[in-house]
Parts: C-alpha cells; sequence; structure tokens
C-alpha cells in the first residue's frame, strides 16, 4: 500500500481523500528536523509538510523512494525543489487556497494601525482611559502601498479601494492594476509615498533582506508597516529602532525570521512589548476555510499524481495531464532529462515490443522532461526494462487505468 506521512497538522479531511485513493496516512504533530525527517521519511512513498520542516537535498537523497512532495501552504521555498526534480519526485503546493484569509487579515491589521487600536488596546488593559482621537485616522483618503502585486496584493487592492483607499503598488515585473490602483516604477516611490505600506512578496532568494535601514527611512514620517509575507524579508531591528523613533507609528508582523516550530515553545522578538506593534504568530492564511481548502486541494493534487501521473500545478515538473481512453489498460509515466529524441526512443522501444500506444503526451520544462504514455496492449515488460535502463530515465512508473 501506498503510505504518506503528513507533518505539522494539515486538515484532517486530507486523511479520507488519501483513504479513498487505498493511501495509508501517518501523521506527526509538528515540524521534524533534517536528521528527525531522514529518519521518519523511511517507508513513505509521499510527505506532506507546512512551512516549518525543510525538506532538504539530504533528506530527498536519504530517501529515493519518494515520489511526490506536498506542500500544504502557500510557498515551496522550505523544499530544495532542485533536487527533488533531479530525484523525480513531483512537487505540489496550494497557492491560492487561503489568499482570501491573508488579505482579510491585512484589511483588518490596516484599521487597526492606522485607528491606533493596538496602543488604546494596551493602555485600558493597564487601567489607563486615554480618550483621544491624536494619531488616529481613518483609512478612506490614506494611501496603501503594496509592495508586490501577485496573487494575494492584488486581492488587497480591490478590497483596499472598495475601502476609499488610493493603491499604489510596486512589482519587480509588469502588472495588470485593478480598478483605480497606480504601478509605481521603483519601490522608493511606493515607500515616499504611502501612508501604509504592506508586504506580499515570495520566498525568492533575492527579496532576503529586502526591508532594512534605507528602506524604513525612506518611509513617511507617521506611516505603518505590515509584513505578512516571509520572515527573512524585514531586518526586525531596524523596523525597532524606527518604532521607538517615532519615524514609523505602528506596525504589524505575522512572520518572523526565527519561528518556533511547535505550539507552545517560546517565541521572542525586540518587537515584543511595543504598544504600538501587532504580532500575530504565522496565522495570516490560518483560518479554517483556508485550511480546509488546502487539505483538500494538495491532497487531492497528491492522489492525482499518483493514480494518473497529472502534473497540473506542480510547481517542479512540466504541467500535463491526458484523458485516458476507454481502450486503455495501463498509463506509463516517464521522468528523463531533457535530452533530444527521448520519445522516439521510447517509441521505438515500444513498438518492436509490439505494444499500441493509445495516447501520448510530452512537455519539457528545464533540464527535466515528462511523457505520459497509454497502452491498450499487454505491458511489454521487457520494454519497460529497456527504458528503465536508459542513461536519461530518471523514473519510471506504470499504473493499471
Amino acid at each position: 500500500m501506498t503510505r504518506v506521512l503528513l507533518l505539522e497538522n494539515p486538515h484532517a479531511d486530507a486523511d479520507q481523500i488519501f483513504a479513498d485513493h487505498n493511501v495509508e496516512v501517518e501523521r506527526v504533530s509538528g515540524a521534524l528536523d533534517e536528521n528527525e525527517l531522514i529518519e521518519a521519511l523511511h517507508g513513505f512513498d509521499m510527505v506532506g509538510v507546512r512551512s516549518k520542516t525543510r525538506v532538504t537535498q539530504r533528506a530527498i537523497e536519504a530517501n529515493p523512494q519518494l515520489q511526490a512532495i506536498g506542500a500544504f501552504c502557500i510557498g515551496t521555498n522550505q523544499i530544495d525543489l532542485s533536487t527533488a526534480t533531479k530525484h523525480g519526485i513531483a512537487v505540489f503546493n496550494a497557492p491560492y487556497s487561503n489568499t482570501r484569509s491573508v488579505v482579510e487579515l491585512a484589511i483588518g491589521l490596516i484599521i487597526d494601525l492606522t485607528r491606533r487600536v493596538t496602543v488604546k488596546n494596551s493602555r485600558l488593559h493597564r487601567g489607563v482611559w486615554e480618550k483621544s482621537s491624536d494619531g488616529s485616522h481613518e483609512v478612506r483618503g490614506r494611501t496603501l502601498g503594496i509592495i508586490g502585486y501577485g496573487n494575494i496584493g492584488t486581492q488587497l487592492s480591490v478590497l483596499a479601494e472598495a475601502m476609499g483607499l488610493n493603491v499604489i503598488f510596486y512589482d519587480i515585473a509588469e502588472r495588470l492594476a485593478l480598478g483605480n490602483a497606480t504601478q509605481m516604477p521603483t519601490m522608493e516611490s511606493v515607500l515616499r509615498e504611502a501612508d501604509i505600506v504592506s508586504i506580499h512578496v515570495d520566498g525568492a532568494p533575492q527579496n532576503r533582506n529586502l526591508f532594512g535601514e534605507k528602506e524604513f527611512d525612506m518611509m513617511k514620517s507617521g506611516a505603518v508597516f505590515i509584513n505578512l509575507s516571509r520572515g527573512f524579508v524585514v531586518d526586525i531591528d531596524a523596523l525597532r529602532s524606527h518604532l521607538l523613533s517615532r519615524h514609523l507609528a505602528g506596525a504589524a508582523i505575522d512572520v518572523f525570521p526565527q519561528e518556533p516550530k511547535k505550539n507552545g515553545q517560546p517565541f521572542s522578538s525586540p518587537l515584543v512589548g511595543m504598544d504600538n506593534v501587532i504580532l500575530t504568530p504565522h496565522v495570516g492564511g490560518s483560518t479554517e476555510e483556508a485550511q480546509l481548502d488546502i487539505g483538500h486541494f494538495v491532497s487531492t493534487k497528491l492522489c492525482d499524481y499518483l493514480t494518473t501521473g497529472s502534473t497540473d500545478m506542480s510547481v517542479n515538473l512540466p504541467n500535463l495531464q491526458l484523458a485516458a481512453s476507454a481502450q486503455s489498460r495501463y498509463r506509463i509515466a516517464l521522468i528523463h532529462r531533457n535530452t533530444p529524441g527521448v520519445l522516439a526512443l521510447i517509441n521505438q522501444t515500444f513498438a518492436e515490443s509490439g505494444a499500441n500506444i493509445d495516447g501520448q503526451i510530452l512537455s519539457t520544462q528545464g533540464f527535466v522532461g515528462y511523457a505520459l504514455t497509454d497502452i491498450s496492449s499487454e505491458l511489454p515488460r521487457e520494454a519497460l526494462h529497456a527504458i528503465e535502463s536508459m542513461d536519461d530515465t530518471i523514473r519510471l512508473t506504470v499504473t493499471s487505468l
């Protein structure tokens, strides 16, 4: 039986989807470090992680039996995609499933920071009654600057504009502006104009230390700063100094350079104890609705890959789907090095064995190619052995249809 190891508690509904596809599930509640993961993966065909477990080169190479990895979250920077690809391991994530949850949190934080709710809440808890409008503003008419205009940034743009905010944004790529939003030519131009800056970039290496002393200096006096993207994007010490100097009026941070691996473990940050800072424990996408959607989406993608070879929305393999005909008996999935003539050699080998090809599709991406072949004849075992032994073959699997 195929087995999957699920770490960090993806939604329990995923278990039923796996069970419906005869996949045995085992769960580990928290994250694992590299050595623990290497040991835990022995005997498993698939693994599902969230954001804290790093699936490293060592972990992959120590477990060559792995067929697929599921990231039950948006990002995949915790997975060594290059090594996974070299070993023919498909990787899937959920790039859209928690977009709304992150955006709604951002909207709430924008209002809380602009109205100084966190400061008033903190002082009232200390028994200090301070009924004053000083520093409190409506969001209507203020300018929101979005850094990163992808799935989350664009949806935030639409909702923010509906609330009366003026929206400007910067992205390294040319983007279609939604509504009345304006794409700015540089990040600096956004920082100098925005009353609120919200970060929504991905985990690409070039985004490390994106925000430091220089960038905070560029921001308007009295502006507020929000980071719901990646912890390594922001220099926390630089942020703290600009909050203490009152150059920035407030901040909301959901992601941190170092985060506990499990609930209940101690957390520390230079921002702890500041009453003009909202700290949340990496919960931007952690709503019940989002986690349900993610659990369904990723487990379904993993099972589709297992049963049909579909790589639709895989982040590291060419995206292929092949509809089987009523006559098809077997599906042969070949992950191979992207070299000329591989498909011709495959078909020649099948032809020499008398196999009847019923359907076929091939695509390449970078250094890897992926081919799906359906046959309606008897399984040509000698041909399969010959294909599996080719120098360019990375992984060959056969599924009954």
